[in-house]
């Protein structure tokens, strides 16, 4: 049964105050909702996205059968969270360029595009506004709130800003925070884009352009990231393009054609990029990856962090992410056990890298099938 997704969109016309210090006097948050919520309004899961996904989390758009959502093979019908059995909700943060309120949109005080007005958000931020949303949906307590990478920050971020209304967590191919060498990755991609000569200070809307060198540089340098070097080495290899196991004397030794099939790869990505994601909108989401730190307020002492959680979590990790390695897993495991909290691990050896919680492992998605099965027991009993 193929599920039919339907966009909405909800208005908040009261501020909200930011963490730092600022306040977005109102806004709109894009979001979807799969499944039904039932009687007692208890069965909701809400799925936090990475960094370029949105609130298209599962199903396809009318009349547009290669629409299918970002997570599409974890969520639906008869899939491991079953929307026969959960109401789902996917929602776009703000400062994203997906429908929510950001960068590209009209600043109230202006009347021009926010541009690089916009202010500062952060993990914290878009947990509250997702809070505002749950609550014009009717929904007190959360069933799970689940999510990958970033959305894996937030998933934690809520056990910890409204610990009383999340029953149970998914944090998937996520970290407590960024290291050093994440941060100078986030560092380099976002020093592509402001130094295009097309990034105008951020207000390139003005000028009817789009810094796209930058922002193709940047997908590059991320997506290198998410992959695993075995994968990169098995899909691509050494080959080029034009002939697949060319001896030496092929070579042209050119320093501005594509040779390899890594790099056509790459180029191709960061062309597909450039066309639907706002620069504004990267800045932002890569600053708040940056920023998340839950803590830093107890000394760097994570176990005093958690100790406000109380959701039951499941926690995953992938053998080949060098990006969110599991190492970084386990300390957010160690951090909750320590809190007697109940803690579910799997590090699932797999060859993909950080973007194997996107892909169709069988072993990943029976394992948060059994996790979710075990909640939907609870909402039965």
């Amino acid at each position: 049964m193929t599920l039919v997704a339907q966009p909405q969109a909800l208005h908040f016309p009261q501020p909200l105050a930011l963490q730092s210090g600022a306040s977005i006097a109102q806004y709109d948050l894009a979001y979807e909702t799969y499944g039904r919520l039932n009687a007692d309004r208890s069965n909701a899961v809400l799925v936090c996205h990475a960094l370029n996904a949105s609130h298209h989390v599962a199903g396809v758009y009318e009349g547009q059968p290669r629409s299918e959502g970002w997570w599409d093979s974890m969520i639906g019908p008869g899939k491991p969270v079953d929307t026969d059995r959960f109401f789902v909700i996917g929602v776009n943060n703000l400062g994203s360029c997906f429908g929510s309120t950001g960068p590209m949109h009209t600043n109230p005080a202006t009347g021009k595009p926010w541009g690089a007005d916009f202010p500062v958000v952060t993990v914290e931020d878009w947990v509250n506004a997702q809070a505002r949303l749950v609550d014009a949906l009717g929904i007190d307590q959360l069933a799970a709130v689940m999510g990958g990478s970033l959305g894996g920050m937030q998933a934690l971020s809520w056990t910890l800003q409204y610990p009383k209304r999340v029953r149970h967590a998914a944090v998937i191919a996520s970290a407590p925070n960024l290291n050093a060498e994440n941060i100078a990755f986030n560092e380099v991609a976002r020093r592509a884009i402001v130094t295009d000569p097309d990034f105008h200070g951020g207000h390139f809307y003005a000028h009817g352009v789009v810094p796209r060198r930058g922002l193709r540089i940047a997908r590059m340098i991320g997506h290198i990231t998410y992959l695993s070097d075995d994968v990169m080495n098995e899909k691509f290899g050494r080959e080029l393009r034009s002939a697949v196991g060319a001896a030496a004397s092929d070579y042209r030794y050119t320093t501005q054609e594509v040779e390899f099939q890594i790099e056509s790869y790459l180029r191709y990505q960061g062309d597909k990029f450039s066309e639907y994601f706002d620069a504004n909108t990267y800045l932002l989401i890569t600053r708040a990856l940056d920023y998340f730190d839950p803590a830093r307020r107890f000394g760097g002492n994570l176990t005093k962090a958690l100790a406000a959680a109380c959701a039951r979590f499941l926690i995953v990790s992938f053998s080949t992410d060098w990006r969110f390695s599991p190492a970084r897993s386990r300390e957010m495991v160690k951090a909750l056990l320590e809190n007697r909290r109940s803690v579910s691990y799997a590090e699932i050896d797999a060859p993909h890298g950080h973007d194997a919680f996107l892909l169709e492992d069988p072993r990943y998605l029976a394992l948060v099938r059994a996790w979710f099965d075990g909640i939907a027991r609870e909402l039965s009993a």
